[in-house]
């Protein structure tokens, strides 16, 4: 068995990671939309916001058995490891998946990480594997996926007509992106308003949201290959940034998009700014993207005010993935 890192120009690894990740989507999430070795290559080299994982693969006799990853972040949560492991169905429960966590496990060490984070779908293989390492069970989270074709228009106006009477007191701009200079501030701002989002019993500090931080996400996003759409709600009296909805469409595959963060600042709750602002985004896309044909979301089970949004918005129930976690 042969354990080794590489990079986002290994062109090999990078494919021999696709096509490992596609066959454990086919067995474990068979609704999730296949990867290729440029997607892959764009999460590697990027990250979420400028901080990307490092990743292994695990050969046995050449052939790909198992790959993962380790993410460790600078911004905040320095005590946090958050570690991928995958094994190929047709080689599963032969010590590969266990010989690959050890690896990352001596690699969270070195970099002083004393609380790990590790993420499975819900089902047998991943959950009996995390309880196996001591792994605990500490956060839902739920996959839906909105098809804008058969998105009950009625409904929605009659939803987004009622609740524009409590957001009066707001304007809706599209935010330019990028960002300019001086305004990556307020951005920071507003975009903390995510802590504030359920995480259950998951241990896990306020992410902390810098001007620096804004420009490496939009740099990632862009890195990655998705162009990235941000709506934002203005109070009219003050001036401040109340609220976002953020959706990026994938470039290679223009029919898909992923639903980044929807928030809204706490002085500025309860006028129904994120059905507003989510409502509002689906002309603005179906202007800019006419090829675009569905957004992809993650919330928290327990989130059950966005789980609402958006239901009214036509998504639909895919899976359920768990977030376990354990000390080092």
């Amino acid at each position: 068995m042969d354990i080794h890192p590489f990079g986002p120009d290994d062109a090999a690894e990078v494919a021999a990671w696709a096509e490992l990740a596609n066959a454990v989507a086919a067995a474990d999430a068979p609704w999730s939309y296949p990867t290729t070795p440029t997607l892959v290559r764009g999460r590697l080299a990027h990250g979420w916001d400028g901080e990307p994982e490092s990743p292994y693969l695990v050969r046995v006799a050449g052939t790909a058995v198992a790959a993962g990853s380790i993410s460790t972040s600078d911004y905040d949560n320095l005590d946090l490891a958050v570690l991928h492991v995958e094994v190929h169905p047709g080689h599963r429960r032969r010590g590969h998946g266990t010989a690959l966590l050890e690896v990352l496990l001596d690699e969270a060490r070195r970099r002083r990480r004393t609380s790990l984070v590790a993420e499975c779908w819900d089902a047998e293989p991943g959950d009996a594997f995390a309880r196996q390492h001591g792994f605990v069970r500490k956060l839902a989270a739920i996959n839906r996926r909105q098809y804008l074709a058969d998105v009950d228009r009625p409904t929605l106006t009659q939803q987004y007509d009622a609740a524009l009477p409590h957001a009066r007191d707001y304007v809706l701009e599209r935010w330019p992106v990028p960002t300019p200079d001086d305004r990556l501030d307020d951005l920071a701002v507003m975009a903390s308003a995510i802590n504030d989002a359920p995480l259950d019993d998951l241990d896990y500090e306020d992410e902390v949201f810098t001007a620096d931080r804004m420009r490496a996400y939009e740099v990632a996003t862009a890195g990655r290959g998705e162009r990235m759409y941000r709506l934002v709600a203005r109070h009219r009296a003050t001036g401040v940034l109340a609220a976002q909805t953020v959706v990026a469409v994938e470039t290679a595959d223009p029919r898909r998009a992923h639903q980044h963060d929807t928030s809204v600042t706490r002085a500025h709750r309860g006028h129904r700014l994120g059905l507003v602002l989510k409502t509002e985004m689906l002309p603005w896309l179906a202007e800019a993207e006419p090829a675009l044909e569905t957004v992809e979301t993650w919330n928290a089970e327990s989130n059950d005010h966005m789980i609402g949004v958006n239901e009214v918005l036509g998504y639909r129930v895919l899976g359920r993935e768990w977030a376990y976690q354990r000390a080092l």
